[in-house]
C-alpha cells in the first residue's frame, strides 16, 4: 500500500512538473547570460502577508523582462526553466502562493490568486532589474494563477502563457456536467493536504512541552495534529454543487473582457481540462478587453497533458510517433521573445492554431478553432434493441448497434440497468493526478464494451482516411425509472485488430439538463431531450477503422457514481437501481454530432 502511495505521489508532483514544462528535451539556443539566483524573496501582499520567491536573472547590468510563476507546488520545482530563462536573457520569478511551502498565509483554493497574482506582477514590474515588462507561464493550477491574476488587469502583465487549464472551476475542474470529478478531486487535495500538515507539524513542534513526562520512555517525540479542516475546500466544493456564486466569482468565463493581454494557451487532447482550454481560445477571440488581446489569442494542442508530458511519444497504450514530442519551455521562451523582446523570430507568421491530428500522428496549422471548413454531421443511433454491450467472440448474445448519416425510421429503444454499486469503470481517460489500475489516457475499451450496461454503436469499416477534428456533442433521447441518474457518452476509434481506442468522453446529471444554476429532479418515465458534451478531438479514422460510440451512465472513479435517488450527493448513502432508456426513432433521432473534415 506505501508503495502504490509513494508511486501516486510521484505522479502527482511529475505531472504538475510536466505542465511546466520542465522536463523537456534541452535546447541551447539563445542562452549567452551567465545565472545567479537569489532565493527566498519577500514580496508583501496589500494585506500584508508576506510570499516568497527565487528569482533567477542575468549575471550582467541591465534590465531585462520578466517571466513569472505563481505555484502552490513549491518553487523549487521551478529551477530547470529559472536557469534556462534567465541565461536567455529573463528575470525568472518563482513564487509560492499564499500558505504554501515557504510562503505566509492560509491556503485555499483560488480565493486568492487574483489580488496576490496582481500584487506579485506589479512588485516584480518594480524589481530594480526589471524593464517593467512580465509574463507568466505555467500550467493546470499555476495557469489558473495566471488567468486570475489577468482578471485583475494589473498594469505591467503584458501577456499569458497558460498550459493544460480550465475556463471555469466548477464544471471542466471541480464538476463536470454536474458530476462531480472523484478521482481528481480527492487524488489532488490529497496531494496538496500534505504540505498543509507539514506546515502544521511544523508550527506544533514543541520539544519543551515534553521535558516533565515521566517515565522518560513516554516522552512523545512528536504530538500528531489533528487533521481536521486540513483541507476546507474540499468540503466546500461538496456544499456548492450548482454554479452559484462560490463559483461565478472565480470563474474566468465570467470575466473574459477584464482580460486584456494575449494568451497563448496550451491543451492536449488527452488533458482533463481540455473543455475550458478550447473555450479561454474561442471566446476570449471575441470578448477579451482589447483588440489587442482578441488579436492576440493563440492555442496549441499537443496530446497528453496531464496524461503525459509534451517530451512524450507514449501516452497511455499508444505510441503516436516520432513527431509528437516537443519541447514546451523552448515554445513558451520563443513566444515570449517575440511579445516581450519584440525579436522577428518568425512568430509574428505562424498561424494562431497549432494542432497534433491523431491517426496520422502529425502536426498541423489551422487558421483558428473550430475549423471552418469541418462539416456538423450527424451519426444517427440505429438498433434493433439490443445494443447492450458485444458479445465476446463464441455464442452469446448478437449485442451492439450502428452508426449512421441516415435518419431512423420506426425503432425499438435501447434500455440498460444502471446499478450503483456496480458502475461501469473508468477506463484510461483524461486524468489526475495519479494512476489508476485501468491506466490513464488512450486505452483499450472492449472490457467495458462487454458490459450489459453499456450501450455500444459503431459505423461500418470505413473505406477511405475519415477526419474527425473539432468539437463532439451527443443529442440523446432519454428516460430513467429514478428521478435523476447520469448518462455517459464515449467517443472510440475502433482499430482493425480490434483495439478501442478512446478518444474523448462528457457526463451529463440528468437534474441539471436545463440549467447548472437550478436542478430540476426527473418525472420517472418521462422522455428528455438531452445534450451531452463529449468536449473534442482531432483524430483521423484511418482506412479499415471504425467509429464507435459507447453511452452508459457511469465513469467510475474519475466521476462520482450517481446514487439514482435525488438526493444530496455529497451526503446521500442510499442507493437504487435505474432501469435508463434511449431512444432513436423518427421523433425521437439521437444522434452523435461530428465534426467531418473535408
Amino acid at each position: 500500500m506505501q508503495e502504490n502511495r509513494q508511486e501516486s505521489l510521484k505522479l502527482f508532483f511529475a505531472a504538475f512538473a510536466l505542465t511546466l514544462g520542465l522536463l523537456g528535451p534541452s535546447v541551447m539556443a539563445a542562452e549567452n547570460y551567465q545565472v545567479t539566483v537569489e532565493h527566498n524573496v519577500t514580496a508583501k501582499m496589500r494585506d500584508g502577508v508576506t510570499l516568497r520567491a527565487d528569482i533567477y536573472r542575468p549575471k550582467a547590468d541591465g534590465k531585462y523582462p520578466v517571466l513569472l510563476v505563481r505555484t502552490p507546488y513549491d518553487k523549487q520545482g521551478v529551477s530547470g526553466f529559472g536557469h534556462r530563462g534567465a541565461a536567455r536573457g529573463y528575470v525568472v520569478v518563482a513564487q509560492d502562493v499564499r500558505g504554501r511551502f515557504e510562503s505566509e498565509g492560509e491556503w485555499y483554493t483560488f480565493r486568492h490568486e487574483s489580488q496576490d497574482g496582481y500584487d506579485t506582477v506589479e512588485w516584480a514590474a518594480g524589481l530594480p532589474y526589471s524593464n517593467g515588462k512580465v509574463g507568466m507561464f505555467g500550467g493546470s493550477y499555476v495557469g489558473a494563477t495566471q488567468f486570475l491574476a489577468a482578471i485583475a488587469k494589473p498594469p505591467h502583465l503584458v501577456g499569458i502563457c497558460p498550459n493544460v487549464t480550465a475556463s471555469n472551476y466548477h464544471d471542466g475542474w471541480t464538476y463536470q456536467g454536474g458530476a462531480f470529478e472523484q478521482w481528481f478531486n480527492e487524488s489532488w487535495t490529497t496531494g496538496l493536504a500534505e504540505n498543509t500538515m507539514r506546515r502544521r507539524v511544523e508550527k506544533n513542534a514543541d520539544a519543551l512541552s515534553g521535558i516533565k513526562v515521566l517515565p522518560l520512555v513516554s516522552y512523545p517525540v512528536l504530538e500528531s495534529p489533528s487533521a481536521e479542516g486540513l483541507a476546507p475546500y474540499f468540503k466546500d466544493w461538496l456544499a456548492h454543487p450548482n454554479f452559484d456564486e462560490y463559483w461565478k466569482q472565480i470563474s474566468i468565463e465570467e470575466h473574459y473582457p477584464q482580460i486584456q493581454v494575449p494568451v497563448y494557451g496550451m491543451g492536449a487532447w488527452y488533458d482533463i481540462f481540455l473543455g475550458g482550454t478550447l473555450k479561454n481560445y474561442v471566446r476570449l477571440k471575441a470578448e477579451a478587453g482589447t483588440e489587442a488581446a482578441r488579436h492576440g489569442q493563440r492555442l496549441l494542442v499537443y496530446i497528453g497533458g496531464h496524461a503525459g508530458g509534451s517530451e512524450d511519444r507514449k501516452i497511455g497504450a499508444l505510441d503516436f510517433g516520432e513527431h509528437a514530442p516537443f519541447d514546451l519551455d523552448e515554445l513558451t521562451l520563443r513566444w515570449y521573445d517575440w511579445l516581450l523582446k519584440g525579436e522577428a523570430n518568425g512568430v509574428e507568421k505562424e498561424k494562431p492554431v497549432k494542432i497534433f491530428v491523431m491517426g496520422k500522428n502529425e502536426w498541423r496549422e489551422e487558421d483558428d478553432w473550430p475549423l471552418t471548413r469541418a462539416k456538423n454531421t450527424k451519426y444517427y443511433l440505429h438498433s434493433a434493441g439490443a445494443a447492450n454491450g458485444i458479445a465476446p467472440s463464441g455464442p452469446g448474445r448478437a449485442g451492439g448497434g450502428s452508426l449512421s448519416p441516415v435518419a431512423p425510421a420506426e425503432e425499438k429503444a435501447d434500455q440498460y440497468v444502471y446499478d450503483p454499486n456496480d458502475a461501469t469503470p473508468t477506463i484510461g481517460g483524461p486524468l489526475c493526478c495519479g494512476a489508476l489500475p485501468t491506466g490513464i489516457g488512450p486505452q483499450d475499451q472492449r472490457t467495458a464494451e462487454t458490459r450489459d450496461d453499456v450501450l455500444v454503436y459503431t459505423t461500418p469499416a470505413f473505406a477511405k482516411d475519415t477526419e474527425v477534428t473539432g468539437p463532439v456533442s451527443l443529442d440523446l433521447y432519454v428516460s430513467s425509472s429514478a428521478v435523476d441518474t447520469d448518462f455517459t457518452g464515449m467517443l472510440v476509434d475502433v482499430w482493425p485488430n480490434g483495439f478501442a481506442q478512446n478518444l474523448t468522453s462528457g457526463i451529463l446529471r440528468l437534474r441539471y439538463r436545463n440549467s447548472q444554476e437550478k436542478p430540476e429532479l426527473a418525472n420517472p418515465g418521462e422522455t428528455y431531450h438531452l445534450l451531452v458534451d463529449l468536449w473534442a478531438t482531432s483524430n483521423v479514422f484511418l482506412a479499415g477503422h471504425k467509429l464507435r460510440l459507447e453511452v452508459s451512465s457511469s465513469n467510475f472513479p474519475r466521476f462520482d457514481r450517481n446514487l439514482n435517488t435525488g438526493e444530496a450527493q455529497a451526503r446521500a448513502t442510499r442507493m437504487v437501481k435505474a432501469t435508463n432508456v434511449i431512444y432513436h426513432d423518427q421523433a425521437h433521432p439521437s444522434a452523435l454530432l461530428l465534426p467531418i473534415v473535408p
